[in-house]
């Protein structure tokens, strides 16, 4: 066979045609470039200036109910044409999974709307380094800040082609601009650390780096001189900045491979009430300018907006095409792969519908509570739902932030807790699994 060019239309047909002429049943391609920068400052000093650029491919064929994958970075096509026959032979050593398979090509994705992922043109090395400058500047102005940790300014590009033997081929590219700084307050043994940060899809809608950089600075500074908390059961208020966390373990309890294998404490519940009434948790694969928006899934399955959570009914798992055949459904579309494995299942932007009420509202609600800003750990059982995490913030007197308070736990049981939400107006999208501060009533707190 005569050398294909590099681009990926060029090399994905020939592969698939060899995987056929091997004996593969069926095949799939998946192939992704990317080009990332990333900016390091401290103390007004460049510190770190890292340019990094790859493509990685992967072949995964299915002969009969067995499949294999072989993958490489090396797109010489000297390389890449023995892959076919180490694939099949591969497949033909393996024990048979009667649940793999491509997914449903009447489910493919025709067509797919204009999300604008690709903030066209690559930022320079001097405005990424100006911008981390900017940041820690504003964050080491701020009255109170005695050190700093540094600031930082990222760019990546993203590239991904996906073809499948039946006939499905998609490709896409999406950016991703990042500013964070992350500051020290205080002298010796009273010091206290705080951060923000912003990631966007565009760099026109990135927050400035001054206001990141000031927040920072303010933040560190209101966390000096911390208490201890008393212990009890109290209400528990999660920041909009780290509430999605919550939304994170949701995800992971209705994923359709943990619901195949029976270890979700969310397993038996589909259909039924598992969040406050009225309240909404939303997927969206075709979000404009989402940080996880996608054109079709890692299958070529097209997405579609969903209500997960519908008025606090469960209403769908996330399901792949094996999870879904393995529960005898049909693929949601929310499959996701990379080069070296296969596709499981995985949210997209995923977000809780915001509240009425401003956060000061939810907390001039409260008599005595628990305002968190941080979270430690990862102490959350899948199976069980028990969740307990370190935390810090502020500790909520007759409806206001009374005092900065260090070395707590917070604990409780995920299938109480999402019963439990009051969700405030202020949904910001920062991370692709976002949610607006969140209220939960009657968590353990365990400080002095």
């Amino acid at each position: 066979m005569s050398n294909p060019q590099t681009a990926p239309e060029s090399l994905a047909e020939p592969l698939l045609k060899a995987a056929r002429q091997a004996g593969a049943d069926a095949a799939d391609v998946i192939i992704v470039h990317g080009v990332s920068q990333d900016i390091g400052v401290r103390l007004g000093q460049t510190e770190t200036v890292e340019r990094a650029e790859g493509r990685d491919l992967g072949l995964r064929v299915f002969v009969g109910r067995r499949q294999a994958i072989v993958s490489s970075n090396d797109f010489n096509w000297n390389a890449l044409a023995p892959l076919p026959e180490r694939a099949v032979a591969m497949a033909r050593a393996v024990p048979e999974d009667p649940y793999c398979g491509l997914g449903d090509s009447a489910r493919y994705a025709k067509s797919w709307p204009a999300l604008d992922l690709d903030d066209k043109g690559e930022p320079s090395t001097e405005t990424l380094v100006g911008l981390a400058r900017e940041a820690e500047d504003a964050a080491r102005a701020v009255p109170g800040v005695t050190n700093s940790e540094g600031a930082e300014c990222g760019y990546r590009r993203g590239a991904v082609t996906l073809a499948t033997s039946d006939g499905f081929f998609g490709s896409y590219a999406s950016t991703r601009y990042s500013i964070s700084a992350s500051v020290v307050a205080g002298e010796g043994l009273g010091m206290e650390r705080d951060y923000d940060y912003a990631v966007t899809a565009h760099r026109a809608d990135l927050r400035s780096a001054e206001s990141i950089g000031r927040t920072a600075g303010e933040r560190a500074v209101r966390r000096l001189n911390p208490r201890k908390a008393e212990s009890g059961r109290v209400p528990v208020i999660f920041e909009n900045r780290l509430a999605g966390g919550l939304l994170g373990h949701f995800a992971g309890a209705i994923s359709g491979a943990s619901i195949a294998r029976g270890t979700s404490f969310l397993k038996d519940r589909l259909g039924q009430k598992v969040f406050t009434d009225g309240l909404k948790v939303i997927d969206d694969p075709h979000r404009p300018r989402g940080l996880r928006s996608h054109p079709f899934d890692g299958e070529g399955i097209a997405g579609e907006r969903r209500a997960l959570i519908d008025d606090g009914v469960l209403t769908t798992w996330l399901l792949d095409s094996r999870s879904a055949r393995q529960l005898g459904l049909a693929t949601t579309g929310h499959a996701a792969r990379g080069t070296s494995g296969p596709p499981s299942p995985s949210a997209s932007n995923l977000y809780l519908e915001p509240g009425r009420l401003t956060p000061d509202e939810l907390i001039g609600e409260i008599e005595r509570g628990f305002f968190v800003t941080e979270l430690i750990g990862m102490g959350v059982n899948g199976v069980t739902g028990d969740y307990s995490r370190g935390a810090a913030g502020y500790w909520i007197e007759r409806g206001t932030l009374a005092y900065p308070v260090s070395e707590i736990t917070v604990a409780g049981n995920l299938k109480d807790m999402f019963r439990a939400i009051t969700p405030a107006n202020d949904l910001m999208f920062r991370s692709g699994v976002d949610a607006p501060t969140l209220r939960v009533d009657g968590m353990t707190v365990a400080g002095r």
